[in-house]
């Protein structure tokens, strides 16, 4: 690909959160390699649990392709099911893919396989830079110099994650620290980075009294999920959608369990967070 047109697609993405590639017949390699356009094709933080449980590459749960990772609703036989090891059929809630790594992927790339037109699983995406920017003055100030504990052990769709167990405390929550705000390094803007949130023990604010924590990342949550703030996507078989896991949050519906759903999945390298208040410093 020339650089231009490179430059171009990065400058798009950048600007838009969004693309959409309709029409596309690719191999893994060559998802990997559109991966590689924007940063640098990684693998999910997930596939090390799948592998300390016992599961072997080239099933129907993971790739033999390190960067690639299957999105699907098969069981191990290969048979459409409601609920499997990954995100099964279940609807998934919003969230950002990754936010439980030391350093979560700037965007993901999804290549829609097998999909039912009619069998839901519609991904919604919604942009958290207008989030921030429409936010209250008194949440905006609310927001400044906190961090919060990005939990580990479900995944988006509730599932707890193999060999791992649901918090029953937030001491017991496991995983990384990340600035609630955060500079994004293609753009220079300021947006929330609210990453996931589960029922029970989940992500919480560091140094904030849980019930505190609780209310504040209510009320942010509510904002940032507006249905003002969100684009909706309907999946064709050969579509392959690419998104800023910086600046955008995602959502899809229930799929229909009786039929079968393949995604083939890469994410985008991406780089350690930088909160706007140490943004002078970092630069």
């Amino acid at each position: 690909m020339p650089d231009e047109v490179k430059q171009a697609l990065v400058e798009a993405w950048h600007e838009h959160l969004v693309l959409l590639f309709r029409e596309q017949d690719l191999s893994d390699e060559q998802i990997l390699a559109f991966g590689n356009l924007f940063g640098g094709a990684r693998g999910s933080t997930s596939r090390q649990f799948y592998l300390k449980a016992g599961y072997k590459p080239g099933g129907h749960r993971i790739s033999k392709v390190p960067g690639i990772t299957y999105i699907s609703n098969l069981d191990d036989d290969g048979n459409p099911t409601k609920v499997n090891a990954g995100l099964g059929s279940l609807e998934v809630d919003w969230h950002t893919d990754n936010s439980y790594s030391e350093t979560p992927p700037a965007g993901t790339a999804l290549y829609s396989r097998v999909v039912q037109q009619d069998g839901g699983g519609d991904t919604s995406f919604n942009n958290q830079y207008v989030a921030y920017d429409t936010l209250p003055k008194d949440l905006k100030e609310a927001c400044w110099g906190k961090y919060q504990k990005h939990d580990i052990s479900r995944n988006s769709a509730g599932v707890v994650r193999p060999t791992l167990k649901t918090p029953e405390s937030p001491e017991d929550v496991e995983g990384p620290v990340h600035p609630l705000l955060r500079v994004h390094p293609g753009t220079g803007k300021t947006v929330m980075y609210l990453g996931r949130r589960r029922t029970g023990f989940s992500n919480h604010l560091v140094d904030m009294p849980y019930e505190e924590s609780e209310a504040l990342l209510t009320e942010l949550w509510a904002h940032a999920t507006k249905d003002e703030f969100m684009w909706t996507h309907k999946w064709k078989v050969g579509e392959l959608v690419l998104w800023d896991n910086r600046s955008a949050m995602h959502y899809r519906t229930e799929v229909d369990p009786t039929r079968p759903r393949v995604m083939h999945r890469t994410m985008i390298e991406g780089q350690p967070l930088v909160a706007p208040w140490d943004a002078s410093a970092a630069a």
